[in-house]
């Protein structure tokens, strides 16, 4: 079923604010969601404009829908990785309507959204969203560094200078890094991609590369 956008479209780094910040690893895969409820454990998932119900027609489904995603549904360490969330959320969270886990799903060989077959794949959290709110970077990584959290990479204020640093390679990133922080309560993210991975995406796409930059 199609769905607006779950996860939002992350903007580039002009309007950043300056401000205490966290960053972290930008993964180069794709975007899967997990739909929790504390009565039904996980109802749900998708790419990040779809979802399907968690049963054996939605498993089915969603990989005649995504050729190259199967492994999503059908990897039993998939299965084991999910179930130990459920465990935690029945404690942790069981008095919220609904979470909603977002992963990056990609294997060392994933390069711009495209998957290889004998490529061992991982789930990577990104983002946790608590009735209907993405939980601050703080609490993301209080609650949630046990389960294959994003790599941090950053902690201070955004800069320039930090930027900079980014795009030139001096931290170990392949595609760059996703900066998160707090202002009015409400949680911001901003994106900066390395010079690197925008020439690997020239030398790939020609024309089209910027269809796969920031």
């Amino acid at each position: 079923m199609k769905i607006p956008l779950v996860y939002p479209k992350i903007p580039d780094g002009r309007n950043c604010p300056l401000k205490k910040c966290i960053a972290f690893e930008k993964y180069d895969g794709t975007n899967i969601h997990f739909i929790w409820t504390p009565e039904m454990s996980f109802i749900g998932f998708g790419t990040r404009r779809d979802r399907f119900d968690t049963n054996y027609k939605g498993n089915k489904d969603f990989a005649n829908a995504h050729l190259g995603l199967e492994e999503v549904v059908y990897e039993i360490k998939f299965n084991a990785y999910l179930q130990s969330l459920d465990t935690y959320l029945s404690v942790k969270y069981n008095n919220v309507k609904e979470i909603i886990i977002f992963t990056e799903f990609l294997g060392d060989k994933s390069f711009a959204g495209t998957h290889y077959p004998n490529d061992e794949k991982r789930l990577i959290l990104l983002d946790v969203m608590v009735g209907g709110r993405m939980l601050p970077p703080e609490n993301l990584i209080k609650d949630f560094s046990k389960f294959n959290l994003a790599k941090i990479i950053y902690k201070g204020k955004y800069t320039g200078q930090f930027v900079e640093d980014v795009r030139k390679g001096k931290y170990p990133v392949n595609e760059g890094v996703v900066v998160k922080g707090v202002v009015d309560g409400q949680v911001y993210m901003t994106k900066i991609k390395t010079d690197a991975y925008m020439k690997r995406l020239q030398t790939e796409f020609k024309d089209n590369w910027k269809d796969y930059w920031e």
